[in-house]
């Protein structure tokens, strides 16, 4: 009776993905003392390939795996009554509810008629996208229209080559947008986290042409009715100039783009600081200042890890790993984990929760990291960590640690 019951469920999900009826599975209710609380399951196209996209959520990280169909549905089986005691698959027009007891015994089935579902539901068919954010970001691509934060009617998406003048999204500028949308998701998420005064004032180093900028200012002017002051800081001067010339256009009147070097910022307040793509050092000078400003949040993603890769090169400890890092890719990847390890854990010295995670699939690019800084209590034990590591691989220093008091 178990495995009829367990087979049919089965049946219909592998239908769903057949007729393509399949919005999303949910697991829950995990068996056992495990840090695993979750597993989302979507469709996604990779390489104009459909395939299942697992999402893991445990309780301070994502984890995102994908395979072929079939191998998803036969995880899924192994999955249910064994590790999840619930199972809800998510159709276009119905609910289906897999449920067992405790014992992991006695399924149960409930089909629920829900015509909402395809509003309710989003991301139904994905395509992951090299300028996507977030781990298991990923763009829809589902014939229904997905509900954006961001207009495509917006004036300055226009000004900046997005949209046609009818406020349609351009064929070669689909990802741009997506990805715009989906930064402010995360964004949004974060504020939802850690509540930032209505007048906040946020600082995006590196904004270059100030597509994430525009389209942050326009969700927390109009979506989230705040009244912010956001500043681009961009070193080319001809793009701070194009910049100021949309926002005037917009009527965007408290979003100013500045050039100005990261090293020569100086600002009594700042409740966010935003740093993408800083290489190398300029993303421990832009923790550096969101932590000496105070600021209630922190977003940067790495780009190259020079300063720690030289000096495990030039290091002179040997430990087990010295056999492995004498080969460049190694030793690349080395520099990376601790580089972005130890300002997480220096992050956290000062007063920050922390959270790190891949937001670019590792098919289109190795650098993948962002690490996000939520303003709360100090852990001083973070240091000891900290100087634990640097004894272990014979590192002298973290560029971070001399830009901090």
């Amino acid at each position: 009776m178990k495995e009829n019951i367990q087979a049919q469920f089965l049946a219909s999900l592998t239908q769903s993905i057949d007729n393509q009826t399949f919005i999303k599975l949910t697991l829950s209710k995990s068996i056992g003392d495990t840090d695993l609380k979750n597993i989302y399951v979507r469709l996604v196209e990779i390489k104009k390939q459909l395939q299942l996209s697992f999402t893991y959520r445990y309780k301070t990280r994502d984890e995102v795996k994908n395979c072929q169909n079939t191998e998803g549905v036969n995880k899924i089986k192994e999955l249910l009554g064994k590790q999840f005691l619930n199972a809800e698959l998510f159709l276009k027009e119905e609910t289906h509810l897999i449920q067992y007891d405790k014992k992991g015994d006695n399924p149960k089935v409930f089909i629920k008629k829900n015509k909402e579902n395809i509003d309710k539901v989003k991301n139904t068919v994905e395509e992951r996208n090299p300028d996507s954010f977030g781990e298991g970001f990923f763009i829809s691509n589902h014939d229904h229209e997905k509900q954006r934060l961001i207009s495509p009617k917006s004036l300055y998406l226009n000004a900046l080559d997005i949209t046609t003048k009818d406020g349609l999204v351009k064929n070669d500028s689909q990802h741009k947008f997506r990805q715009i949308n989906k930064y402010v998701e995360i964004i949004d998420n974060l504020l939802n986290e850690k509540k930032l005064p209505n007048d906040a004032v946020i600082a995006d180093f590196g904004s270059g042409k100030g597509y994430l900028t525009f389209a942050l200012y326009d969700h927390l002017t109009y979506n989230k009715k705040m009244t912010p002051s956001v500043f681009g800081f961009e070193l080319r001067e001809n793009l701070v100039e194009k910049c100021n010339a949309i926002a005037k256009q917009s009527d965007f009147q408290n979003l100013k783009f500045v050039a100005q070097d990261i090293n020569d910022f100086k600002i009594n307040r700042l409740d966010m600081l935003i740093a993408l793509h800083a290489c190398d050092i300029a993303t421990d000078i832009a923790i550096a200042k969101g932590i000496e400003a105070g600021a209630e949040i922190i977003v940067v993603a790495p780009c190259c890890h020079k300063q720690i890769r030289k000096a495990l090169r030039e290091s002179e400890t040997v430990n087990e790993m010295t056999p492995v890092l004498k080969n460049g890719i190694m030793e690349e990847r080395q520099a990376e984990l601790l580089t972005d390890g130890i300002r997480a854990l220096l992050m956290e010295a000062h007063g920050y929760r922390t959270k790190v995670f891949e937001f670019i699939s590792t098919e289109h690019t190795p650098k993948n990291v962002m690490i996000v800084g939520i303003k709360g209590k100090a852990k001083k034990e973070a240091l000891k960590q900290v100087e634990a590591l640097k004894t272990h691989y014979g590192i002298s220093h973290h560029h971070l640690e001399t830009l901090l008091p």
